[in-house]
């Protein structure tokens, strides 16, 4: 009796933050569902090894990636050197049809890696703006998935195609009162979610606790689920503890689904991964971009829903306590103005997302398939294989970048 043949392994690159790792789970979960081996690639970060620990049936292996940051070169060059290294082994063990990158600073090497062994090349960019991780990885990649249409223009590769951002199937709109109880909030009174990303926002905690006065005068009943990130918890904790007002804060949440589900309204960053999140599960959200994102991406990203009625927008710099309460406060009080963001909010959801990207590997590496939904079918322009650049090169590309986007504190 013949051995049953192997599965097509693809590699998933896509630590770093929550806003890689998430969709790139998404599209893993599709790829199992079409016949493929998984081998997730993620960074040391805490918020990746926090978020893997509950996984099963994922073989998951932590590359030696580190961001770049200011006076960090020399750190982030050897990371990135090393990363190439451990990949190259793992795909010397076990080679790897395809390999799929999500964006952020562990995506290079294990493309790099899977060029030399001669498997096929993708990322998928979620932002408006793409990252300079997957602007350089255009030179070097088969094909491309992008969430936002307009991060087409700013990729040097002929075969792109708009996808949207894949989300987690928990993800779907759900009864509020279910999810309230099951986070300890009261199931009759609305919820103010605030949530920073899966690393938290100094400035967003700072601006929601200068609101709390007015949260307290106008609209004692408010609840607040408040999701600080690991710096801020104690501080924010503290501070609606002493005001008497109903809060649960919490550090992280895994069940984010929940969360979204309990919410009234939120305030949140505009992190690609999260606005489709809010898309998924039609939550009314106030957007406060990070200034400090590299080529100001959150802005656009974040513009690009304002300007359809999807969301509203407060901008960081020069915004007070009192803004921010206003526009909280107006959009509680206006069912109907929430009623048109959800209603708008729809178009920015992509079910398929997912499947339409696992589906397009799957085709390139010849993967057996399961009977599939419909979904969106890929572009037919001709995909463009190009010879990658050495690793010496890319990274040299890496440092020569300008530097004035270095991460800054939320």
């Amino acid at each position: 009796m013949q051995p049953a043949p192997a599965k097509p392994l693809v590699a998933l690159a896509c630590g770093g933050t929550g806003g890689h790792l998430f969709p790139g789970l998404a599209i893993a979960d599709a790829l199992q569902q079409r016949g493929c081996d998984i081998l997730l690639l993620v960074s040391p970060k805490e918020v990746d090894q926090q978020a893997v620990r509950s996984l099963r049936g994922l073989r998951v292996e932590t590359l030696p990636a580190v961001g770049l940051s200011r006076g960090g070169v020399g750190r982030f060059a050897l990371g990135f050197f090393r990363s190439v290294n451990a990949a190259r082994r793992l795909f010397k063990a076990t080679p790897p049809r395809a390999v799929l990158a999500m964006g952020g600073f562990t995506s290079a090497p294990p493309v790099l890696a899977g060029k030399f062994c001669g498997a096929a090349t993708f990322f998928h960019e979620a932002n408006a703006i793409p990252g300079r991780a997957n602007r350089l990885l255009a030179h070097v990649v088969n094909e491309a998935f992008v969430g936002f249409a307009a991060a087409t223009d700013h990729l040097f590769l002929q075969r792109v195609t708009t996808t949207g951002t894949p989300v987690r199937s928990q993800f779907l709109p759900q009864p509020p009162a279910g999810c309230r109880a099951a986070l300890g909030l009261k199931s009759d009174r609305p919820v103010l979610l605030v949530v920073g990303g899966s690393q938290g926002a100094s400035g967003v905690n700072d601006l929601v606790l200068a609101a709390q006065p007015l949260f307290t005068r106008d609209l004692p009943e408010l609840q607040i689920l408040h999701l600080t990130g690991a710096d801020d918890f104690e501080k924010v904790r503290a501070a609606w503890a002493a005001t008497g007002q109903k809060a649960v804060v919490r550090p992280f949440l895994t069940e984010m689904e929940l969360a979204l589900g309990a919410a009234t309204v939120a305030v949140s960053r505009a992190g690609a991964s999260s606005l489709a999140e809010f898309a998924a599960v039609r939550v009314p959200t106030i957007l406060v971009p990070y200034p400090a994102a590299v080529d100001n991406h959150q802005f656009h990203n974040a513009m690009a829903l304002v300007r359809t009625g999807a969301a509203a927008l407060l901008e960081q710099r020069g915004a007070t306590g009192e803004q921010l309460a206003r526009q909280i406060l107006d959009l509680l009080r206006d069912h109907a103005a929430r009623t048109r963001m959800t209603d708008a909010l729809a178009a920015w959801h992509f079910p398929a997302a997912a499947e339409q990207i696992a589906g397009r590997i799957a085709e390139v590496i010849g993967c057996e398939t399961k009977a599939q939904g419909k979904h969106q079918t890929p572009s037919s322009n001709p995909v463009r294989t190009l010879v990658g650049p050495c690793p010496l090169a890319l990274s040299l590309s890496f440092e020569l970048y300008p530097l004035s986007f270095f991460p800054k504190r939320a």
